[in-house]
């Protein structure tokens, strides 16, 4: 054993369990933080994932992986990326809940949604 763990075996059970539920706390607070953002991947003539669902004010990141150009944009109007060749990148923040449906406007079979809560 090292001397950090037999100080830690030293400590009273009360303020062990202290410990521990104020790591976990801190690791769930990590956790939420990364969910603020998304990234979608432009590969294989396909948006993945597919479907992501993120929290009101988060920004989806879209990157082309592909070797040739794509584009992303909603079915409805709220966003519209310029033509990405490969890696190269489009971002846009979600301020209002609901599910945003897109395509890629150069291969229209390719299709997405962000769903946001």
């Amino acid at each position: 054993m090292t001397k950090k763990t037999l100080w830690l075996a030293s400590l009273p059970a009360p303020v062990l369990i202290a410990l521990l539920l104020l790591f976990a706390g801190s690791t769930r607070l990590k956790a939420n933080d990364q969910s603020s953002a998304a990234e979608v991947k432009i590969d294989n003539f396909s948006f993945g994932p597919q479907s992501v669902t993120v929290p009101v004010g988060a920004t989806v990141t879209w990157v082309n992986r592909d070797d040739i150009p794509h584009t992303v944009v909603s079915t409805d109007g709220v966003f519209k990326s310029k033509v990405r060749d490969t890696d190269e990148k489009f971002s846009y923040t979600f301020t209002k809940a609901g599910t945003y449906p897109y395509f890629c406007s150069v291969h229209p079979k390719m299709t997405g949604q962000v769903i946001v809560q």
